[in-house]
């Protein structure tokens, strides 16, 4: 059974809904592809917006494509004291409970009730992966980091679907502590 995997470390981000982008960017706008992401039909766009929470702001922050159903903004710890909000640990896409913000684009601005969180650690997987690793879609597993830093990341969600690519995904701010590096390889323990 497979144990090893890569890590990648996600910066603050926004996701936008069709009807964000063309509010914030101008009527008919499509999303500019800066790069492909490791996950396949992902991408980082040329487009950049503002945060803005009630404490303070949040510059330049990198929209990532291609459009969702709905807007949201993936943080770390810190930047939401910068913004003044207590943005829960969530699974991506659930956004129950958790702040709103004001985004503001070159053309516009749009404020959200809810879909600012910091994204829980997860490992995507693909459906072979999921059977060589021995693991389920939705299972919690723990990963262990060696070296200086080492350190075990417990309660890390795995998400299996055929459309992805092999990695574990943690914020900034956990990958720092840990002292890994995009493509780092770390070790499933369960």
């Amino acid at each position: 059974m497979k144990t090893q995997l890569p890590i990648a470390l996600s910066n603050k981000h926004i996701h936008l809904s069709q009807e964000h982008v063309e509010i914030l960017f101008g009527q008919g706008y499509e999303l500019t592809k800066m790069k492909d992401l490791s996950q396949p039909g992902q991408f980082a766009c040329e487009e950049k917006v503002d945060i803005v929470g009630p404490k303070g702001t949040l510059a330049g922050v990198r929209v990532l494509g291609p459009a969702r159903k709905e807007t949201q903004i993936e943080i770390a710890l810190a930047d939401g004291f910068k913004l003044g909000v207590k943005a829960p640990i969530k699974d991506s896409g659930d956004l129950a409970g958790s702040p709103g913000a004001k985004i503001v684009g070159p053309k516009g601005e749009v404020t959200i009730d809810q879909g600012v969180i910091v994204a829980a650690r997860h490992i995507h997987m693909h459906t072979d992966d999921a059977k060589e690793y021995g693991v389920e879609d939705k299972q919690r597993v723990s990963i262990k980091v060696s070296g200086p830093r080492g350190l075990v990341f417990d309660n890390v969600l795995v998400r299996v679907n055929p459309a992805y690519a092999l990695e574990m995904h943690v914020d900034i701010e956990e990958g720092n502590a840990a002292g890994v590096r995009n493509g780092d390889l770390v070790e499933l323990i369960k």
